[in-house]
């Protein structure tokens, strides 16, 4: 008997052990509550700090427009499932359906060498890149002098004595990140442009000018192609005497001349626009309450883990460190 006895005293030191190492819910709160000053007092830094940002941050506004592929009916997509069969038999190629045309559309829109044309045409560096802010009384930029100067209309130089002006790539960058959004609805392929800006009206002549820049480059990107292969089938034409292939030859000539009439009658040719940008009346960004909100969490969160870590660091010391 004793040495069972002696054999389950270990099993007996171990079941009274075991309550020592879990979490003692009482002593977690009598820890939270000795260290609530603590908790309030970075709770409270992170609050102000919170309320600090979200004034600090400029209000944003967003512009959209709603666009809808171009109608092909009697157009460039028409003439090519018609006339393709021939223009295969002259070697050349009408080109793609509508669909397509408008997928390119889409990512030239978004392209570096379209956005950075865009930019240099409108005179969109200042507001990019050399202004502070948005005067709204005045309706004017408020510009950062230390960038650029109203006055001289020159930009800055850094303490090296390099010119502040920005290079093409920053401004498409800037502005791809910042102010462009292009999506599409996959259901009924209908495609959303924004633009965001500190500006309200500048955001809504932002997203006109990008549906109208586009629609004027796919016309004359096709309009250029329409006359090479207009000169490219009258040498062909000039260079056969075979009667049968002048007609075919004839009848793509012309199906190329009534692509280029109706890609100068038509304005909308690339993407329709079924509702404009309006000038936004309300901001998108920033969501103060929100970012207030959160800093607050956080402050508190914080809080309580510097109380735990304060409370560890105090376990851990010897008896004679903790008195001191």
């Amino acid at each position: 008997m004793s040495k069972y006895e002696s054999a389950t005293r270990p099993w007996e030191h171990g079941s009274q052990s075991q309550p020592d190492d879990e979490i003692d819910l009482r002593e977690l709160f009598a820890t939270l509550w000795a260290g609530k000053w603590l908790i309030i007092a970075v709770t409270l830094v992170f609050a102000v700090a919170g309320v600090a940002y979200a004034l600090f941050k400029p209000n944003i506004y967003q512009a959209s427009v709603l666009l809808a592929p171009a109608s092909e009916e009697g157009g460039i997509g028409g003439l090519s499932g018609q006339l393709g069969g021939l223009a295969s038999l002259a070697g050349i190629s009408l080109g793609s359906g509508g669909s397509s045309q408008t997928v390119i559309a889409r990512e030239i829109l978004q392209s570096r060498a379209f956005l950075a044309d865009f930019i240099r045409r409108h005179n969109l560096e200042v507001p990019l890149m050399g202004t502070a802010g948005w005067n709204p009384a005045s309706e004017t930029w408020v510009y950062d002098r230390d960038v650029y100067n109203p006055e001289t209309g020159e930009w800055q130089q850094d303490e090296n004595g390099e010119s502040l002006k920005p290079t093409s790539w920053d401004l498409v960058k800037t502005f791809r990140e910042n102010h462009l959004s292009v999506s599409e609805n996959k259901a009924n392929g209908m495609i959303t442009v924004s633009v965001k800006s500190q500006s309200p009206p500048a955001s809504q002549q932002w997203a006109e000018w990008l549906v109208a820049d586009i629609n004027e480059h796919m016309r004359r990107e096709d309009i250029a192609e329409a006359e090479a292969r207009i000169a490219y089938l009258e040498d062909k034409l000039n260079d056969t005497s075979i009667a049968g292939m002048q007609q075919v030859f004839y009848q793509l000539i012309e199906s190329e001349t009534r692509t280029v009439m109706l890609a100068n009658a038509q304005q909308e040719y690339v993407f329709e626009t079924v509702d404009p940008a309006v000038v936004p009346q309300e901001k998108t960004s920033p969501k103060r309450a929100l970012i207030c909100i959160l800093a607050t969490m956080l402050g508190g969160m914080m809080g309580v883990f510097v109380v735990f870590i304060r409370a560890f660091i105090r376990k851990d010391l010897p008896a004679g460190q903790k008195e001191e």
